[in-house]
């Protein structure tokens, strides 16, 4: 499989129509506004990023991007959807962040800058792509000897099929209907099995939980929905 074709097209357009909603923290997409803190927390527990050169793969409308660049990093942002990062760099412009977007695959930008980026970071984009293990694959040669790479995902158990499609797609409505599709979660010991290949080494392991009492998201031990992982590449 080339790197041009490690991609849903439809997973694309899906995303892509839904772009100029995607920076609205009470729309569709507030579920990613509410975990970005989180997100970010876990990232700066492995991590030192001011001054740093990071590269947030699948970055959608740049909402992690511009956490990484507020946060001190040299922040590059890399989706396939042109309409998503029209949005981000719009985004970019009225808030005055500076972080940088282009078009291109994660395959792709390993091939060209092979151990360029200090961290890299790769967020809910795994199950949305064909062959995973190739993205996992660029993550490991995009990042430096000593970086970290991070990617958070869900796990492929009963207990998420209900929680992250039946009860935040359908009952909660979270997140728009359609969004995941079960057979494409991947359980952790998938993941890590896949980082081991390709040389990443497991630093830290947390899930992100969601209350429906207080209506928060909160990092624990419970990793039976969404996960979020810390992988190093041996110096």
């Amino acid at each position: 499989m080339t790197a041009t074709e490690n991609v849903h097209p439809h997973e694309i357009h899906k995303f892509g129509s839904q772009a100029e909603r995607w920076w609205d923290p009470n729309g569709e997409f507030k579920t990613l506004h509410d975990v970005n803190p989180l997100r970010l927390q876990f990232i700066q527990q492995y991590a030192d990023l001011p001054g740093k050169r990071v590269v947030d793969v699948g970055c959608g409308g740049g909402i992690l991007t511009e956490g990484l660049a507020k946060a001190g990093a040299d922040a590059l942002g890399v989706d396939l959807s042109e309409d998503l990062l029209d949005i981000a760099d719009l985004h970019g412009l009225e808030t005055g962040v500076n972080a940088s977007y282009r078009k291109i695959s994660a395959e792709q930008l390993a091939d060209e800058q092979p151990a360029g980026f200090d961290h890299v970071t790769c967020m809910e984009m795994l199950e949305h792509v064909p062959d995973p293990a190739s993205v996992i694959a660029a993550c490991a040669t995009l990042v430096k000897p000593g970086g970290m790479v991070f990617f958070s995902t869900l796990n492929r158990v009963p207990k998420a099929w209900l929680l992250a499609i039946v009860a935040a797609e359908h009952v909660l409505k979270m997140v728009p209907k359609g969004t995941h599709e079960y057979k494409t979660f991947i359980k952790p010991s998938e993941l890590g099995q896949m980082a081991r290949s390709v040389g990443l080494e497991l630093q830290g392991m947390v899930g992100i939980e969601y209350s429906p009492f207080s209506k928060r998201f909160s990092l624990g031990k419970d990793i039976g929905v969404n996960y979020i992982a810390a992988f190093q590449r041996p110096e």
